[in-house]
């Protein structure tokens, strides 16, 4: 159900069955999987260590889930061009890369796995926060925003609602009244962006003082269903295009072996161990993952 009244989300804070239910769908195998000018992100030091407390907010008004999963692709072509675009599995349809992907992977030659791993898919999640302490960035406290973050962000997110334990209470921490401040900790490990030191807050706590504050902040909340309009998605046609655009400098691709050929063995990097399924999925992506692919999106508007 949406909430279209903090009345609504009062009623609902002692049950969070439909949350589960979604977190279960995502961990289901059979599950498929934009920068906003409003967008959040953690700043580092130079050592590549971070801190800051945010608060994970409920659905935003008329809105089913606080957080939205979109699926995108970022790789360079043999031709030197840039695909950064989200992927259409986002909405569950077709997508010409994840075909493409399955076809080199299913045709059994390692050359063309390595360029399906060059070409998988990444995870990201978007969820409303509100910025509670930014030491680097003072301005953003108390500001409502969107946060981007991975798979390793999401899994602390459930093991607080599926505690590990039976003397762990389960904590629905998008919850207005009764969820908790989660410390987000960064550090460089091995050279890789790790979060494996952040952590809700032990006490749960309402995010403000009165539901007279609480009803503004809910009320600054960006869409989240808004970001996965299909309006906001090219076309199969239009990715199509920008594809062969990128492998093959606009010769049309049709068969893994055309891609193989275009591409040759020097040119692909394992990045990541491949699950076998079809269409070809692999591990999601790091955190870190996330933000170099934000760098290589400013390389490919570039071109």
């Amino acid at each position: 159900m949406s909430f279209n009244s903090l009345s609504d989300l009062r009623k609902a804070r002692g049950s969070f069955d439909n949350l589960m239910k979604e977190v279960e769908k995502i961990d289901s195998p059979k599950q498929q999987g934009n920068n906003d000018s409003n967008e959040w992100k953690l700043s580092v030091d130079s050592a590549g260590n971070g801190y800051a407390i945010i608060r994970f907010l409920a659905p935003p008004k008329g809105e089913e889930l606080p957080w939205v999963r979109i699926w995108n692709h970022g790789f360079q072509g043999p031709t030197g061009k840039w695909y950064i675009e989200n992927s259409l599995t986002t909405m569950g349809q077709p997508d010409p890369v994840s075909e493409l992907n399955s076809e080199l992977w299913n045709s059994g030659v390692e050359a063309n796995k390595d360029i399906a791993r060059k070409q998988k898919r990444r995870l990201s999640y978007y969820a409303n926060i509100l910025v509670i302490k930014d030491p680097a960035n003072p301005q953003n406290e108390g500001q409502v925003m969107l946060y981007k973050f991975g798979k390793k962000i999401f899994d602390k997110i459930k093991d607080v609602m599926q505690p590990e334990f039976e003397d762990e209470t389960p904590v629905n921490p998008f919850d207005f009244w009764e969820g908790s401040n989660f410390k987000l900790k960064a550090r460089q490990v091995e050279g890789y962006r790790n979060y494996d030191k952040s952590e809700f807050e032990s006490s749960p706590s309402a995010v403000a003082n009165s539901d007279e504050e609480i009803e503004a902040i809910w009320g600054k909340q960006h869409s989240l269903a808004e970001m996965v309009d299909p309006k906001n998605f090219k076309t199969y046609d239009e990715l199509k295009a920008k594809l062969n655009q990128v492998l093959t400098g606009g010769a049309k691709v049709t068969t893994a072996e055309s891609i193989a050929q275009q591409t040759g063995d020097d040119d692909v990097e394992d990045l990541m161990a491949v699950k076998s399924a079809s269409p070809v999925s692999v591990k999601s992506s790091t955190d870190d993952e996330e933000d170099t692919l934000s760098y290589f999106a400013s390389l490919a508007e570039e071109d």
